[in-house]
């Protein structure tokens, strides 16, 4: 079982890489391979919606995106990470998401559909509800993808780079859904 997780945080070593990172740690532990995209770091343009891919072809964007493409279909679970910006995911996230069109092509619908998904959000904000549009747009993403949205690991109040790394409980959550995901 391959887990792949997906970081849509700028910030390397921050409260999402962190979380990500627990969780991954918890797959591996469960005996999975894991890898992990840090989006900050590629190239990827937004989707024109020129619909190429819904004829199965690859994406005409000759960009980063591809290979995360690729990723994608070669793991068995995705683990999507991304703060809360502006009460919604992050520019790098959505540009992901946009592009995962790809994947409603009938020809590549297959290489994602059940596929159990989760995600992990820290945020600055004390009201765990402000992370509720965000995951309102992985489950409805997802579920349109045909995976499964297999859980959630939210924390609120963490705005230092790494903060999360003081809260226990938010780190075993994340191990669990890891381990949820390879399961």
């Amino acid at each position: 079982m391959d887990l792949l997780g997906i970081n849509g945080s700028p910030r390397r070593g921050g409260n999402t890489d962190v979380l990500l990172q627990a969780a991954l740690a918890g797959a591996a532990e469960a005996g999975a391979r894991t890898e992990l995209v840090q989006l900050g770091g590629l190239s990827i343009a937004e989707c024109d919606g020129c619909h190429a891919c819904w004829d199965g072809a690859e994406c005409v964007k000759q960009d980063d995106m591809n290979a995360v493409h690729e990723q994608i279909a070669a793991a068995h679970a995705i683990l999507f990470g991304t703060p809360v910006y502006w009460y919604g995911v992050t520019g790098l996230m959505k540009l992901l998401l946009d592009r995962m069109v790809y994947f409603n092509a009938p020809a590549n619908r297959p290489l994602v559909r059940g596929k159990p998904a989760g995600v992990v959000v820290p945020f600055e904000e004390g009201d765990p509800a402000m992370a509720d549009g965000v995951l309102e747009m992985f489950r409805k993403s997802l579920a349109y993808l045909e995976m499964t949205f297999a859980g959630a690991v939210v924390v609120p109040g963490v705005t230092e780079l790494g903060e999360v790394r003081d809260h226990a409980e938010a780190l075993a959550q994340a191990r669990e859904l890891g381990r949820k995901l390879v399961g």
